[in-house]
């Protein structure tokens, strides 16, 4: 048994908090809403009043925040009271710089660190099914592979501070550019009189197979789980794939990296949150492709 501190417990952190209760470890969380306080009590978790009470002489924090802003704040506070040594782990995503930014305040303050971000959603969340990209020492990995296991299916580490995030934006790119040809692919089959489910059965088996298609399908009917069929109510809300775009988009400047297509995906998904769909699932992007009024679904 570990003792975690778990800060962050929303849509994603909760579960995750909760996936640790269950696998044996003492799970103390906080978060500034009380609705996911009330939650995480529920699920097993000890609720503290603060960051502070929440984190001391724990062995490990875990932080699952929205943004580069809140990470480093909280991690700013935090280090002020966890004993040299506790095993530091941000599973938010946030941009390279930043997170290679807060490995360097957990260095200055003697505690091993891991940049974790998901992929999954909230069903992997709840599931356990994450996948886990880590950038961290080869020390810190070893120490915080098992916790990460009782959360997710695969770990995957993949360098040294920062890699986790750069990994994270990458597949997100590919994730945000792919649904948007699988959405702009079942428009077109629209207009030309071809059938939903006829386009899947010929793409889902020849060289137009991706996730995007066969696990989330924009269009309701050919895959019964995906979020097409419950009124797009988000596993993954487009919102979210904008601010992963742009962190893509910012990571390419940066680096000198060609990527036109991220970039037209991002400016995709700008106009459809500007629309005021930022809350829907991101495969509801089709509503914008079939040029209905505002995106919205027919």
């Amino acid at each position: 048994m570990t003792k975690i501190a778990f800060i962050g417990l929303g849509n994603m952190g909760g579960p995750m908090a909760a996936n640790l209760v269950k696998a044996g470890h003492a799970v103390t969380g906080f978060d500034l809403l009380e609705a996911s306080r009330n939650a995480a009590a529920k699920s097993g978790v000890s609720v503290a009043g603060s960051i502070a009470q929440a984190v001391r002489e724990m062995e490990c924090v875990i932080t699952m925040l929205p943004a580069s802003a809140h990470v480093l704040y909280v991690w700013d506070e935090l280090l002020g009271f966890v004993d040299p040594g506790t095993l530091l782990i941000d599973s938010s995503t946030i941009d390279v710089e930043s997170a290679r930014k807060v490995h360097g305040l957990a260095e200055k303050a003697n505690c091993p660190s891991l940049d974790a971000p998901v992929s999954g959603g909230t069903a992997g969340a709840a599931g356990a099914t994450l996948t886990f990209m880590v950038g961290g020492s080869d020390g810190a990995f070893s120490r915080g592979k098992h916790l990460l296991e009782a959360m997710g299916k695969k770990i995957v580490h993949c360098g040294d501070a920062g890699a986790g995030q750069a990994a994270k934006i990458c597949n997100n790119m590919i994730l945000g550019v792919s649904m948007a040809a699988v959405c702009e692919a079942f428009v077109l089959a629209e207009r030309l009189g071809l059938s939903h489910q006829a386009l899947f059965d010929v793409a889902s088996t020849s060289s137009g197979q991706c996730w995007s298609l066969t696990t989330y399908c924009p269009v309701p009917g050919p895959v019964p789980t995906s979020p097409a069929n419950s009124g797009y109510k988000p596993g993954f809300a487009a919102s979210l794939m904008l601010k992963d775009l742009k962190l893509s988009q910012q990571a390419a400047s940066a680096s000198g990296a060609a990527t036109p297509m991220g970039a037209q995906a991002m400016q995709l998904y700008s106009l459809f949150e500007k629309l005021g769909h930022g809350s829907e699932d991101f495969s509801a992007l089709i509503h914008l492709l079939r040029g209905n009024e505002e995106g919205k679904a027919e």
